[in-house]
């Protein structure tokens, strides 16, 4: 199986990659794939989940991209159909790339994804609005500090633990990001935190300077439990928001899909044949019925209707079609039944140019987003730098 979408001999593709958790990710796996022998242009946009790569088919394979992807510890989303989309060529093998098995795979992974995300959310409010209670009120009676460690376990161990896997995933390939940054602070803290209930006397010194005096016996180390908690379930919610978002934007790939029909109406050998979209090439004579939808670009044979051709011009009025005039895919025949001969099949409908166009729109970025992923990249480095040396 290869992460297509896109087929041979195109040296441009989308791959749809998972894993990232912040600009950062992305810049990351941009840098990788454009160190890559063989791609020449990388992009990766972290809104959309999508790597839009350039490459020379003679140096590197859809394989070879996907495993620069993964080997800096990310994933590329596969499709059963797309090792027939990677050997096949325009000529031989006509028909759309396998875009409606990358987007379904694509929505259900987002699917999981935002479960997970409401899950590990919902337990960290539930258990982090009484850790916060707890703190706030200042109680200093015995026992509180392992309530708030018992409240704050799960919430370390199970909300949190996706920052630390990426910051650890980070760490082994020398590298910092948003979930390093996390990481560090809430763990230190937690750890910090445990410590104190465990052993308060270990940083009591600590805790006030070293005096060890009677204002030390007076207050002990507190503990940090609520900072751990709070700053997990404040991340969980931006990422819940940002997963959200994300998923929207697809939305416009999904309805513009949509609006291929998955089958034609082919005369051969003097008989009517419904053949899928995939396997329809330039030359057929297609069969257009009342009310049905357009599968491929043509020429009217003969026949005289109305075609809707809203969703390429935004004109609400039916378009009068007769022999020599062009029809095209995803358009809808409103009155009459037409026959026509396919001039533009696959990737080379003006359905697929769009569906295309708006997938390259959504992939690149404006300059200001190039820079903020810029800073993004030093941003975790510096800070923990800056915290090693107050310490």
């Amino acid at each position: 199986m290869n992460p297509v979408e896109s087929v041979a001999p195109s040296t441009s593709v989308s791959l749809p990659v998972t894993g990232m958790s912040c600009a950062a990710c992305a810049r990351t796996i941009e840098n990788a794939l454009r160190d890559t022998r063989g791609v020449e242009r990388a992009n990766v946009n972290f809104a959309t989940g999508r790597a839009v790569v350039t490459f020379d088919p003679a140096e590197i394979g859809l394989d070879g991209l996907a495993r620069a992807v993964r080997d800096v510890g990310y994933d590329v989303i596969e499709t059963p159909a797309a090792a027939d989309a990677a050997g096949a060529s325009a000529t031989a093998r006509p028909g759309p790339r396998p875009i409606d098995t990358v987007e379904d795979l694509e929505q259900k992974a987002h699917a999981a994804d935002y479960a997970a995300l409401r899950r590990r959310f919902a337990v960290a409010v539930v258990l982090t609005v009484p850790i916060l209670i707890v703190s706030m009120a200042h109680l200093h009676v015995e026992g509180v500090d392992a309530l708030q460690f018992l409240l704050a376990m799960p919430v370390v161990a199970y909300s949190g633990a996706q920052f630390y896997r990426g910051a650890w995933k980070s760490l082994r390939h020398r590298a910092a990001d948003m979930n390093t940054l996390i990481a560090v602070g809430t763990g230190v803290a937690f750890a910090y935190s445990v410590v104190v209930t465990v052993a308060p006397g270990l940083l009591s010194p600590i805790a006030h300077g070293g005096s060890g005096g009677h204002a030390a016996a007076a207050a002990p180390p507190v503990v940090y439990y609520e900072v751990s908690a709070a700053i997990i379930t404040l991340v969980l919610l931006g990422r819940l928001l940002e997963a959200r978002a994300r998923g929207r934007t697809s939305d416009a790939i999904r309805r513009l899909i949509g609006l291929q029909p998955r089958t034609a109406r082919v005369l051969v050998d003097g008989f009517e044949v419904d053949l899928p979209v995939a396997e329809v090439v330039a030359g057929h004579v297609v069969i257009l019925r009342p009310g049905e939808r357009i599968p491929v670009d043509g020429e009217v044979l003969d026949g005289t209707s109305a075609v809707d051709e809203s969703m390429l011009t935004g004109e609400s009025l039916p378009v009068d079609k007769s022999p020599g005039s062009m029809v095209f895919g995803g358009s809808v025949n409103s009155t009459g039944s037409v026959r026509f001969r396919a001039t533009r099949v696959g990737r080379d409908t003006t359905l697929q140019q769009i569906i295309r166009l708006v997938q390259e729109a959504q992939a690149s970025r404006a300059p200001i987003a190039r820079l903020a992923d810029v800073v993004s990249g030093y941003f975790t480095p510096v800070v923990i730098s800056l915290a090693i040396a107050t310490f």
